[in-house]
């Protein structure tokens, strides 16, 4: 049976030469929640896994002169499909650890900031996930990092930087964080705000604070509502990392930990907090870059956009409080996958298994309001 790794496949489908056909074989709703893009989707999961042969039919009318890759949520299913289409005499392999496997995939990038020194952005295109690499005058800072630790250690290792801190805009609902995990292995200081640090050691950081990194300042901003923890970074005015308060066209959405079962408040009060934050966001300088945690897509880096033009993009940021507040208390999207879980493991109040992280994280992000 062949396989192409994921970061094979993301380096074909980036470089835009010859692409497979990549072949989604799940069922179409979970298609549609979750997939590669530009991937095909043929729903012929339930044929693989009773009677392979009578998935042949469906099969037989894919184009015979492009590679394809089949695709499943843990490439189980999908090298049956592999197996089947070989027969048809298809050049077929399987994608290693399916969307499992995609997930793990990283690109970076730098982020054109107007600043005398390197900042680097981190996707992961199959979580929609976006970290950042701090890099001045030989040290470096790392924010919302992956638990993929390896990523990072090679920005350090590229650009010759000793790591001096890592940061959490927040914690996370939809992944699993590295941050404590790569300042323990650099022995540095783990930054994250006390409203959700709540079982785990971390340094404190709180509103006007700034930390310094070679010869840059970095000031936090205290930003909660979409958890009450949440801190934006203003990067010497010309970059602003706002984890997922603000996005370049929505905002956090807010009721993620009441529902999780960490946090007091209620969906509305947190709203309301949410628009407050904002307000003090959107008096930073026009031209800085806004850098969110996320991007709804699979995100190729830099994914950047002035606060200018977030402004004049997010429908969010023009409705008044009383609009703001109801429409976010009231329209509530789909949760990300296991994120009672995920924001638990974040806040220190569970541990998991390494062998079980990748599974956890299965799925979109859907951190966003909407």
């Amino acid at each position: 049976m062949q396989e192409i790794p994921p970061e094979e496949l993301s380096e074909q489908l980036q470089n835009g030469d010859e692409d497979p056909i990549v072949l989604d074989i799940r069922h179409e709703e979970d298609f549609e929640e979750w997939h590669i893009p530009d991937s095909i989707n043929v729903d012929v999961y339930e044929e693989l896994t009773e009677d392979p042969e009578q998935a042949k039919e469906a099969l037989s009318d894919l184009p015979r002169n492009e590679q394809i890759v089949t695709v499943c949520a843990a490439g189980v299913v999908s090298e049956i499909a592999t197996e089947v289409l070989q027969e048809l005499d298809y050049d077929a392999v399987t994608l290693t650890d399916g969307m499992n496997g995609w997930s793990r995939v990283h690109r970076h990038a730098e982020v054109p900031a107007d600043l005398d020194d390197t900042l680097i952005q981190v996707a992961r295109p199959g979580k929609g996930c976006l970290s950042h690499v701090l890099i001045s005058g030989g040290e470096a800072a790392v924010f919302d990092p992956s638990h993929y630790l390896d990523e990072y250690d090679a920005i350090l290792d590229k650009y010759d930087a000793e790591l001096v801190g890592v940061f959490d805009t927040h914690a996370h609902a939809d992944h699993v964080s590295g941050a404590a995990e790569l300042a323990d292995r650099h022995g540095v200081s783990y930054y994250l705000h006390p409203k959700d640090a709540l079982a785990i050691d971390a340094t404190p950081v709180e509103d006007g604070q700034t930390v310094t990194v070679g010869s840059l300042d970095i000031e936090v901003i205290h930003t909660p509502g979409h958890s009450e923890g949440s801190v934006s970074f203003d990067i010497d005015g010309a970059a602003l990392i706002t984890g997922d308060t603000l996005f370049h066209e929505s905002v956090g959405r807010v009721e993620l930990g009441v529902e999780a079962g960490i946090e007091d408040s209620d969906v509305k009060q947190n709203a309301a907090t949410l628009y407050e934050s904002l307000q003090r966001l959107l008096d930073r300088p026009d031209d800085a870059l806004v850098l969110p945690a996320h991007d709804p897509g699979s995100p190729e880096p830099p994914v950047t956009a002035t606060l200018t033009a977030v402004k004049e993009r997010n429908d969010d940021l023009g409705r008044d409080r009383e609009e703001f507040i109801r429409e976010l208390a009231s329209d509530i999207p789909d949760h990300p996958p296991n994120f009672e879980r995920v924001k638990r493991t974040n806040v220190g109040q569970e541990s998991v298994p390494t062998d079980e992280l990748a599974e956890l994280e299965l799925g979109p992000n859907n951190c966003a309001a909407e």
